[in-house]
């Protein structure tokens, strides 16, 4: 069992920057590959990016790459979302998941363990 709990999520204007946070517990987060899934109101939760067990790997969805950075501190078991030049699009509750193995790392069924999600709001 993984309990994840997102944390810093809020309230930013247009091309401004919000950094997530997600603690996990357990003694093996290491052993799991770990994702940010995020869901606006009236729309599917849709992978945003992802990051493989040493952190070597990382994955983005094309509408945030090149503005959001993932990445992992496994002796802190915490996973972190940096959000550069924010969009009103961006909007929506962000979730942190894991999972043992990912082969589609887009797919919300590799993921076996989700957060309660963080608010983002981005005004314009």
């Amino acid at each position: 069992q993984v309990r994840l709990v997102e944390s810093g999520g809020g309230l930013v204007q247009a091309g401004g920057s919000l950094r997530l946070f997600c603690a996990a517990s357990g003694r093996t987060f290491s052993m799991y590959f770990m994702g940010w899934f995020r869901q606006a109101p009236g729309k599917e939760r849709e992978f945003v990016a992802g990051i493989s067990t040493s952190g070597s790997s990382t994955y983005y969805t094309d509408s945030v790459n090149g503005r959001f950075t993932i990445s992992r501190d496994n002796a802190k078991n915490t996973v972190y979302l940096q959000m550069n030049s924010l969009k009103p699009e961006d909007t929506a509750v962000y979730y942190c998941a894991a999972g043992p193995r990912a082969l589609a790392v887009r797919s919300k069924s590799e993921y076996d363990y989700w957060g309660q999600g963080t608010q983002v709001t981005v005004a314009s």
